[in-house]
């Protein structure tokens, strides 16, 4: 399997999609950060004196999610025509969960915007509580399901 973002002379180059039919695309992902027990149980009861995490968290990442572009070098500009974000508190692992929803019409794919978007949103949980807990870590970026193009229909076996 060849490198599609590589030229014969063997530098980066962006994909041409212009022979490729327009479909739905879809794409889900997901992160996850954990923290210390005390720090989830301020951002669920409203206590971070920065304000409501999860509300700033969740207008970042559709922010993140529309500005990939012009983040990721060799990412296309699309007309996101949907971005949603939700979060699952986890007390048991001191953790949230975040998973996002893109989806479009188009050429290309949203995976990397649906990427994007759960990592903003994770940055911004972290810059949010930072000054209750800096030791929080984000983990398990991941793509969980696609759909759309060539490809189909994909899910994780995660």
């Amino acid at each position: 399997m060849s490198l599609s973002h590589i030229n014969e002379q063997g530098y980066a180059r962006m994909v041409d999609v212009s022979d490729k039919e327009d479909t739905v695309r879809f794409a889900r992902a997901q992160a996850v950060v954990r923290m210390q027990p005390e720090t989830l149980i301020m951002i669920r009861d409203g206590a971070i004196k920065k304000g409501d995490v999860l509300a700033v968290a969740q207008v970042g990442g559709i922010m993140g999610a529309k500005q990939t572009s012009n983040i990721i070098p060799m990412c296309h500009p699309l007309s996101i025509s949907g971005v949603d974000l939700n979060f699952s508190l986890d007390a048991t692992q001191a953790s949230i969960v975040i998973s996002s929803q893109v989806k479009t019409t188009g050429k290309t794919g949203v995976e990397m915007e649906a990427l994007t978007a759960v990592s903003i949103a994770a940055l911004t949980i972290y810059d949010m509580c930072k000054a209750v807990d800096r030791w929080m870590e984000i983990t398990d970026i991941r793509l969980i399901e696609k759909s759309g193009g060539k490809s189909g229909h994909l899910v994780s076996e995660k």
